[in-house]
């Protein structure tokens, strides 16, 4: 068995690895995160379950593996949101608006990036660099404003994340979107003004 054929198996390995997960992901995106099943997703791709099995544990390791997509997807939305931006503030509020086109844009994906439990390890020494992108993407866009830039990043994040869940679920008015993105911009920008106690930053 030369090199090649070590390398072929493995190349095959990958390609399946990304049927499963595409099919994982275009089964949620249109019947939801329930009808994804390890025996749902054999059907779908015409593998056997001991083959799903083989790459994947379990179902929770196959939304893992959606999630980690997701985060190189919106990690590449976002830097291009900042890049096409006229200044720090606007970039700001275009990261924050792409923020919340992706979360609405993909929802099925979304949940398995933050509402739906995996291993993922986040905020840790070991964190993938997926995942790690995602929060660089917006860190960058806060930077301008803050000496603090993890904790303004997690806060920043977080409200977006917020906003997002309860427009998601219908808790607060829809209409309101783009006012509630602004106070969040200005309250970051704020934070960079009093911190610094001078506003030359803005």
């Amino acid at each position: 068995m030369g090199m090649g054929s070590a390398e072929r198996k493995m190349r095959e390995r990958a390609e399946r690895e990304d049927r499963i997960v595409a099919a994982a992901r275009a089964v949620a995106e249109s019947e939801g995160w329930d009808a994804v099943t390890i025996r749902r997703l054999a059907t779908e791709i015409e593998y056997s379950q001991p083959v799903l099995y083989s790459h994947f544990a379990n179902r929770d390791a196959i939304v893992a593996a959606v999630a980690i997509e997701g985060f190189k997807e919106l990690a590449t939305v976002l830097r291009e949101a900042a890049g096409g931006a006229k200044g720090r503030r606007q970039s700001l509020m275009d990261v924050a608006m792409a923020y919340f086109a992706f979360a609405f844009s993909r929802p099925a994906l979304y949940e398995a990036m933050f509402i739906l439990p995996t291993q993922l390890q986040f905020a840790e020494a070991e964190t993938r660099s997926e995942l790690r992108a995602g929060f660089d993407a917006i860190a960058a866009a806060v930077s301008p404003f803050s000496r603090h830039v993890e904790i303004v990043t997690e806060t920043f994040w977080a409200a977006l994340h917020g906003l997002a869940e309860l427009e998601r679920s219908g808790r607060i008015r829809p209409g309101m979107r783009d006012k509630r993105i602004a106070l969040v911009v200005q309250a970051i920008v704020d934070a960079g003004v009093h911190q610094t106690g001078s506003s030359d930053q803005v």
